[in-house]
């Protein structure tokens, strides 16, 4: 008789996945030291390296900050809302709804939108539920403790690694290293053993045959596919630069921002107190009136001051490096503080905006396709099957430019009435810039009218004894009326 026996999880790591974890781990920690130097930029906690020639050293802990790295980043990540996913057949989308809503994912978007501006890549994982009922997983991880292995003839991730702290374990209550191997048939989590090595805790056995992470990349170029920060070496100069003009700035308000002053022919007393002590430099600088007396030769001393220190020609400079830095950006100059005696004009300014909406253009498409696959991965693991690939997912994104509401109403009606969009579309509703939760209620107000509509109708043929007409949305038992 011949017996089975089943083949059942490793609780261990193989070789093989030994070998794939130190070189993921590897990969992980050489980049973790310029991802934290562009977190510190985008905090404002980097360290300005000082010339060592106008600072003084009792001024050495003097720390001045220029959010202009925060500010360009946000100013592009703020034109970036997903608002929903949806067919692109028009079907209906709830069961893409639910996935979203169960993992706020429109809210989750917006962080990984934002460090992937910020360090210049973002990632996707999608894993299965608690339970066969719960809706797939889908968290976005960051690049401090997430990486992977890119293939870059497939155009996909061949291994990925994450490395993080636990919360603390119920057993030791200690907050604990843990690794996830994303591999394309199993997820595979393990935490360190007393021996050196790794114990494997959980195998989640996908099958999907592919890695379930999604990588969104910022500003690729052929040979670099991991993606580039926003804030790139230009950036960071700039920012370095205008920092010290700022330290230069309150260095001499310290030291000449009082207007320094001169007597000339004043005799001992006049610096010193009733009794007969000298006076500080400061109580005498302070000193509201100055009683001197007349010399020997009855000559009264002159007082004077010197001209105190004009700060114009460092704030000058300061503006300069705003312009730069806007042209970095595609930011408009007064988006970073720079201001002149006469205003832009409306149309001017959103001219000078024309490049940053075509940076969220570019971003919206990009992260767009990322984010479709992502959910396509999430239908994978929940339906055990891969989704038809004839059924493509969009996804809504708001309008970057940022249009009135009275331009993008005027620019609708037109096309309506020129028969170019039918007043009843979706598409009529979304051109006009309604959201798409304002968009689910246009649609039912507008089925509970055609119900009612049909329903008066038929009450009217009743009425006149004609045939009753079927109308869409009314019950048939309408007759028994």
């Amino acid at each position: 008789m011949t017996v089975s026996i089943p083949d059942l999880p490793l609780v261990y790591l193989s070789d093989d996945e030994l070998a794939l974890i130190n070189v993921l781990r590897a990969d992980l920690l050489r980049d973790r030291w310029s991802l934290q130097l562009k977190d510190a930029y985008f905090n404002g906690e980097q360290l300005v390296r000082d010339l060592g020639i106008s600072i003084p050293p009792q001024l050495k802990g003097l720390h001045t900050v220029i959010g202009w790295p925060r500010v360009g980043i946000e100013s592009l990540e703020e034109r970036l809302d997903l608002e929903a996913f949806r067919w692109a057949d028009g079907a209906d989308s709830s069961d893409l709804a639910e996935i979203v809503t169960a993992n706020d994912l429109l809210d989750e978007s917006s962080l990984a939108h934002l460090d992937a501006l910020t360090y210049g890549r973002e990632y996707i994982t999608i894993g299965s539920g608690d339970d066969d009922d719960s809706p797939p997983l889908i968290s976005v991880e960051s690049p401090m403790d997430m990486t992977l292995l890119w293939d870059a003839r497939i155009r996909m991730g061949i291994a990925g690694l994450r490395e993080c702290q636990t919360e603390g374990l119920v057993e030791t209550g200690a907050d604990e290293r843990m690794i996830v191997l994303y591999l394309p048939n199993q997820t595979v989590t393990a935490l360190p053993n007393p021996s050196g090595g790794w114990e494997v805790v959980d195998r989640d056995m996908h099958n999907l045959g592919v890695v379930p992470i999604v990588r969104l990349a910022n500003r690729q170029r052929t040979a670099d596919r991991v993606g580039k920060s926003e804030i790139t070496s230009d950036v960071m100069s700039i920012t370095d630069a205008a920092c010290r003009r700022l330290m230069g700035i309150e260095v001499a308000a310290e030291f000449f921002g009082a207007p320094q002053r001169y007597i000339l022919g004043a005799s001992e007393s006049a610096f010193q107190d009733a009794e007969g002590n000298a006076k500080s430099a400061w109580e005498t600088y302070i000193g509201r009136v100055l009683a001197l007396e007349r010399d020997e030769d009855g000559n009264v001393p002159d007082v004077g001051q010197f001209a105190a220190h004009d700060p114009s020609g460092q704030t000058k400079i300061i503006d300069l490096y705003a312009r730069i830095m806007s042209a970095q950006f595609g930011l408009p100059p007064h988006m970073l503080g720079y201001t002149t005696d006469n205003p832009a004009s409306a149309d001017a300014i959103r001219s000078t905006e024309a490049k940053l909406v075509k940076k969220s253009e570019r971003r919206i498409r990009r992260f767009g396709s990322r984010w479709q696959e992502a959910m396509r991965l999430a239908l994978w693991v929940r339906d055990g099957e891969p989704p038809d690939k004839t059924r493509r997912i969009e996804t809504v994104w708001r309008n970057p430019a940022t249009p009135t509401v009275a331009a993008q109403a005027d620019a609708t009606v037109k096309l309506v009435q020129a028969g170019i969009l039918p007043a009843e579309s979706d598409v009529t509703l979304e051109m006009a810039g309604l959201t798409e939760g304002q968009r689910q209620r246009v649609r039912a107000d507008r089925r509970r009218s055609t119900a009612g509509t049909g329903l008066m109708d038929r009450l009217a043929q009743l009425d006149t004894g004609a045939e009753p007409v079927a109308a869409p949305g009314v019950p048939d038992g309408i007759d028994g009326l």
